[in-house]
């Protein structure tokens, strides 16, 4: 009964955010009500090259980018290859009641990742058919932010109310996969990083009497050691191959610690920041747990000479997620994904254009949000490798990428008081090389 009552009550708080959305003030960051629940609005795992084809990645392998998603892939590595993403993203917010609209531009840098081969092409390998390969690096995994302001007039007083909310998850990892004949397995570890960082501003206007600001803050910070693992397997046909593939992580505890204060305070005359007058309460340093939950993910794929074409699914236990033991208003979540990549060049071809790999796909599912009934999500995706070759002699043994990636996407529907829809501009670049090659002279 209590349990209910502290959903229900969540609900109606979230019911005076998304009225208080309209009008929205944005300050050259993204704004998004939605990534106040749970660790915020997830970035998309798969690299700028497999976004392009829906974001299928369990059974995808490319040895020119490094797909973190299955780590099974790293053993496929053929160059040293830095890979690292650039995305600009446009969002626009429609609400019913009020009605209105808000548009929010941002840029990010999701990931940066090295990946190199660790046994490959020797007689024992080849011998064998063996291979082994190593990644690093790091990458973003949810985004919190949002500020939203809302005005009320009553009959004496005035008030405004101000919530902000910045933080989001990031992980370092390193990773290592390999494969023997057709079947590999590999895992990632390191490390993941979080802050929930919450503020609730509150102003009283009177002609007459001159009221304290209130400040209502929650500053959060947790981390700990992941674990996430993946196998795929390639079964050899006549003008191809058929790859199935899987991967997931367990459920996992975190160590957290929160810090909560109650204040009065002003604004700064000249610069407009906030500045603290008066502590009502103040708790640092409280100890807890933030537990995040288990992910699964399976999928099948052709890979021939021209086409490759895929499908993945994918379910994320968020009904186990807690914060400091209270549950958010969140929801097991699940997306289906297809997509496809052709290239058209074959042997004798030339022209640079057969050479660029063309790619589409397509995502649905259910957002873990459920702050506002569920909310059906789709993204729908375009874009092509573009080789970067070099005429330099020295460049010899390098083989470049640019990946570049279009998306459309929408989260919420006319159930939804809030709807969001989402574009992203991505480029991807996968510098291979060749390295630590000892030269000869004559």
């Amino acid at each position: 009964m209590q349990s209910a009552n502290i959903m229900t009550t969540l609900k109606i708080r979230f019911t005076c955010l998304l009225l208080a959305a309209f009008p929205l003030f944005c300050f050259a960051q993204d704004n998004s009500p939605y990534s106040r629940y749970g660790v915020g609005n997830i970035v998309p795992p798969s690299n700028i090259a497999n976004r392009a084809m829906g974001g299928i990645s369990a059974a995808i392998s490319d040895p020119t980018s490094i797909n973190t998603v299955n780590p099974a892939t790293y053993s496929d590595l053929i160059y040293s290859t830095l890979d690292i993403g650039i995305e600009y993203d446009g969002r626009e917010l429609k609400s019913a009641n009020p009605i209105g609209n808000y548009k929010a531009n941002n840029a990010i840098v999701p990931y940066l990742q090295f990946g190199f081969p660790l046994l490959r092409g020797n007689k024992k390998a080849q011998k064998n058919k063996t291979s082994w390969g190593m990644a690093f690096g790091l990458r973003q995994v949810s985004n919190i932010s949002y500020k939203i302001q809302n005005s009320n007039r009553g009959s004496i007083d005035t008030t405004a109310t101000m919530y902000e909310g910045n933080g989001g998850v990031d992980e370092a990892f390193i990773g290592t996969g390999i494969r023997i004949k057709n079947f590999s397995i590999g895992f990632n570890t390191g490390y993941l990083f979080g802050s929930k960082d919450y503020d609730t501003r509150l102003l009283f206007s009177n002609d007459t009497v001159d009221y304290y600001k209130a400040h209502y803050g929650t500053q959060t910070r947790f981390g700990g050691v992941f674990l996430n693992a993946g196998v795929q397997y390639a079964a050899k046909l006549k003008n191809g191959s058929l790859n199935f593939g899987a991967y997931g992580n367990l459920q996992k505890q975190y160590h957290a610690s929160k810090d909560d204060i109650v204040e009065t305070f002003t604004y700064n005359s000249s610069t407009g920041s906030p500045v603290p007058i008066d502590t009502v309460s103040q708790v640092n340093g409280q100890k807890g747990k933030v537990q995040l939950p288990a992910t699964f993910g399976a999928g099948i794929a052709y890979s021939g000479d021209h086409l490759t074409i895929g499908a993945d699914y994918e379910t994320t236990q968020w009904d186990n997620y807690r914060f400091f033991g209270q549950k958010d208003l969140v929801q097991n979540s699940w997306i289906g994904r297809v997509g496809l990549q052709y290239l058209p060049a074959s042997v004798g071809s030339t022209g640079y254009f057969n050479y660029v790999k063309y790619r589409a796909g397509f995502s649905f599912g259910q957002d873990y949000i459920a702050a506002d009934h569920s909310l059906p999500v789709y993204t729908i995706s375009v874009g092509g490798a573009f080789p970067m070759k070099l005429k330099h002699s020295f460049y010899d043994h390098q083989y470049s990428i640019m990946n570049f990636t279009f998306e459309y996407g929408n989260r919420g529907n006319s159930q939804n008081n809030l709807t969001e829809s989402l574009y992203k501009v991505s480029l991807g670049f996968s510098l291979s090389d060749i390295w630590f090659i000892r030269q000869k002279y004559q």
